[in-house]
């Protein structure tokens, strides 16, 4: 019951479970769609920035190259037009001018004895578009810091007449993103088109001047801008929006990502109270469903059961005592008018018991009487004339006297088949015990059954003397019984007596003979009217009833009758 008492409190809960987990599914999805759109927006933004950056370095260079002292390539008023030019600007730290062979020409610092760049690959990629070009991560061998190489040719009609070079100050560049700040667990990428790490926020020293993980390497080209979950090389989880290489507009790789538990933090935190207030919930409800179960369930049915094992012990006066509007106090309410009833009606019929044994008792007594008056009569009559055929009368009074005393009073109990049988034959055969012969094995008898077999033998002895073998003075009786699995069966053979026939019609004594037995004894009988003497077969159960369809020794279709 409690079991069920919990699966009543689980079933409400259930509802409610079921509602929080599709929020909570619904909100996380959201949030992950504003995640990702907010990833995706950062990554543009700082990819807008950059080009910015790039675009207004682009400019600075296109108003270098229209320099007089620049486009002539006149050496000492270059030197001091680009040595004016970079100081006001922070984000680079040189810029020169180099031949088509590599050698600087003129610059805004003195170059080191020796120093070419025409091995360098922005060089080489400028002569060869004669276009601006955004380098590569360099290590500058100017400053001997790392720098973004920025070039661009300087034309002479359709001829490349120099090439004006600059580079983007990599610690300005990262101390300018740094300054936007992010977010706990956020982080923002720039890498160069080779995929080496040219600012990251945060951590700097760890990445910059590292190659992305091949994992990024695809991303760095990719077709188009887009935003996918992955895992960063600190091992956070991050919604990472990206935005690749898209030459002219976009030479540098972008990416922005958004930490998974920074962003599902209240998320989390609400699911956290939301799985307590669940649990609490829970734990209340079952707690509630247990204390309330036995308060208003269990404890009442507790009640009920506990009176009726005490009246099935004897305690009759067991109750409930249980009233209240509630269903099961009107059970035990009417359980308890129930028990009332079934005691009165046990008053009621005890005191018919006692009336009926009272009763039974005064008939016996009454027929005691009569056969003591009978022996009166018979002592007075013909005792002194006939002694010896009175005592023989007298005996066999006194036997039947006997029988029908264990009849009236019902005084049976379980006894042997023998002694029933003998106790009912004797009133007959008193002073003739040979002519009755029985044989069978010992079988003890309930009382249920032992008074409904004395019927009928003294019924049939009682048939036996009045048409019978017992009639005669030579005839005799033979009681044969066997016991086979729970089923007695009995066999009445008279001999030696006047011819009988078939009886016309039913007599009382046969109507005991089919009634005597109770239905669970599943007594059958069958009667053979001989000439030489009547032959009675008797089958009962003294154990269980016979299974339906097993063989029965008698035949389905007899008819049970006698001469009374």
């Amino acid at each position: 019951m409690r079991l069920k008492l919990v699966a009543v409190a689980v079933a409400a809960l259930a509802p409610v479970v079921a509602m929080l987990v599709y929020n909570e599914v619904a909100l996380r999805h959201q949030r992950n769609e504003e995640v990702r759109a907010s990833a995706a927006q950062a990554a543009r933004q700082a990819s807008s920035e950059v080009e910015r950056i790039i675009e207004g370095l682009h400019a600075l260079l296109v108003a270098v190259s229209a320099m007089p002292s620049v486009r002539h390539l006149d050496g000492q008023a270059c030197n001091d037009a680009l040595k004016s030019v970079v100081e006001s600007i922070p984000n680079i730290r040189t810029i020169f001018v180099a031949g088509l062979d590599g050698h600087p020409i003129c610059g805004s610092m003195a170059f080191p004895q020796g120093v070419m760049f025409s091995d360098r690959d922005y060089f080489r990629q400028t002569l060869e578009t004669k276009d601006f070009v955004v380098g590569t991560y360099t290590q500058s061998r100017l400053s001997d810091r790392p720098v973004l190489p920025l070039a661009m040719p300087l034309m002479e009609g359709d001829t490349i007449k120099a090439i004006v070079i600059s580079g983007i100050r990599l610690d300005w560049l990262q101390n300018r993103i740094t300054e936007r700040g992010i977010a706990p667990g956020n982080a923002v990428t720039i890498a160069d088109a080779k995929g080496v790490i040219i600012a990251h926020v945060p951590s700097p020293e760890q990445f910059v001047g590292t190659i992305l993980v091949e994992e990024y390497q695809r991303l760095i080209h990719a077709e188009q801008p887009d935003v996918i979950e992955t895992t960063g090389r600190d091992g956070t989880a991050r919604i990472l929006g990206y935005r690749p290489i898209a030459l002219p507009s976009n030479p540098l790789y972008v990416s922005a990502g958004f930490s998974k538990t920074e962003v599902f933090a209240p998320i989390d935190r609400a699911t956290l109270m939301n799985t307590l207030a669940i649990i609490g919930g829970a734990l209340f409800a079952f707690v509630a469903a247990i204390f309330i179960g036995n308060r208003f369930i269990l404890i009442p049915i507790s009640r009920i059961a506990d009176v009726m094992e005490s009246w099935r012990s004897g305690q009759t006066t067991a109750r409930t005592g249980m009233t209240g509007p509630d269903e099961l106090g009107l059970v035990g309410a009417t359980f308890d008018r129930l028990l009332d009833e079934l005691e009165e009606r046990r008053r009621q019929n005890q005191q018919a018991e006692e009336e009926r044994s009272l009763l039974v008792r005064e008939l016996a007594h009454r027929v005691k009487n009569g056969f003591t008056l009978v022996q009166a009569i018979a002592r007075q009559t013909f005792s002194r004339s006939d002694p010896e055929r009175y005592g023989s009368f007298a005996e066999r009074l006194a036997a039947l006297a006997g029988t029908y005393d264990l009849i009236l009073s019902r005084e049976g109990s379980a006894s042997p088949i023998r002694d029933i049988l003998s106790a009912a034959l004797r009133a007959h055969v008193a002073s003739q015990a040979e002519r009755i012969h029985l044989d069978g094995p010992d079988v003890v008898l309930p009382a249920d059954t032992a008074l409904p077999l004395s019927l009928v033998i003294h019924e049939l002895a009682t048939n036996a003397t009045k048409y019978g073998s017992l009639g005669s003075e030579n005839g005799t009786v033979s009681i044969e019984w066997k016991h086979e699995d729970g089923r007695v069966l009995l066999l009445w053979t008279e001999a030696g007596g006047p011819p009988v026939s078939t009886p016309t019609k039913k007599g009382f004594g046969s109507v005991l003979i089919e009634r005597a037995f109770p239905s669970k004894a599943q007594a059958r009988s069958r009667a053979d009217y001989r000439s030489e003497g009547l032959v009675f077969q008797l089958i009962f159960s003294i154990a269980e009833p016979v299974a339906k369809g097993e063989v029965d020794p008698l035949s389905p279709d007899v008819k049970h009758t006698s001469q009374t």
